[in-house]
């Protein structure tokens, strides 16, 4: 089983762009945006043309491109100096104190 760790290490040897490890964290930015709208604009046809059910070959599309949304999640990790794992492992433990306490939904970053 791949760890994000590993997944990390890996990504990076294949990000070629402009000042790669140099703190540009614009670039993976803006690819995460980007494949982010893809996976949102596959889901608006699913809808338009599908009454909103996700076919066979619509989904196996959807996973490219949310393998694309993960690589650059990776890479903007990378140029942040954050560990995909840990920002991983972080947002389960808040996501599960703001279960404990009620407050999963709402708004607000500090619920």
């Amino acid at each position: 089983m791949l760890d994000f760790a590993t997944y990390q290490q890996n990504a990076t040897t294949t990000a070629i762009y402009p000042q790669r490890g140099e703190g540009n964290f614009t670039y993976p930015a803006l690819g995460l945006a980007g494949e982010t709208g893809e996976v949102c604009e596959k889901l608006k046809k699913a809808i338009r043309d599908d009454g909103g059910i996700i076919t066979l070959d619509r989904r196996v599309m959807l996973a490219k491109e949310l393998g694309d949304v993960l690589w650059y999640l990776s890479a903007l990790c990378t140029e942040l100096g954050l560990s995909l794992e840990a920002v991983a492992a972080e947002n389960l433990e808040k996501l599960a104190a703001r279960k404990k306490t009620g407050n999963i939904q709402g708004s607000g970053d500090l619920r």
